[in-house]
């Protein structure tokens, strides 16, 4: 391990590339069915979380995506009209809107979510327990920063 302590910026290079191929080849194996909806890669970064974070307000939204209001709103007019997703205003606060999908938007976060599985199944089932814990950590250090 002390090797790692003096990783060289050729051995980070190939890291940073592993990680775009990483996530290009988990987001590739979802292209049929983006296709089949008629929507992007904007529009499943929103499914998903709008499934982790089922009636999470539009300014968490906004939060956790990194983006403008701008671009989020492109997005939420897409999945509105391709009724994917409903809103609920809060009790508190009528200001405040919180995003759910519907049936056929959890439909497709399903048909997303099985298909990008089997690649991130088959990578877990082929390392250790300890490859995997370590993985695992190191994703959320590069992550926190």
């Amino acid at each position: 391990m002390k090797e790692l302590l003096y990783l060289k910026d050729d051995q980070l290079k190939d890291l940073i590339e592993k990680l775009f191929v990483g996530y290009r080849e988990t987001f590739s194996d979802s292209k049929k069915i983006l296709n089949k909806y008629s929507i992007g890669l904007a529009h499943q970064k929103v499914i998903h979380l709008l499934s982790m974070y089922e009636g999470i307000s539009i300014s968490e939204l906004l939060n956790k995506l990194k983006v403008t209001k701008q671009s989020l709103n492109r997005v939420l007019k897409d999945l509105i009209s391709l009724d994917i997703i409903f809103f609920k205003k809060n009790d508190q606060d009528t200001r405040i809107k919180h995003v759910f999908l519907n049936d056929k938007g959890k439909k497709i976060f399903d048909e997303i979510f099985n298909i990008q599985k089997k690649r991130i199944y088959r990578a877990l089932l082929n390392s250790s327990s300890e490859e995997v814990i370590n993985f695992d950590n190191v994703l959320k250090k590069i992550i926190n920063g």
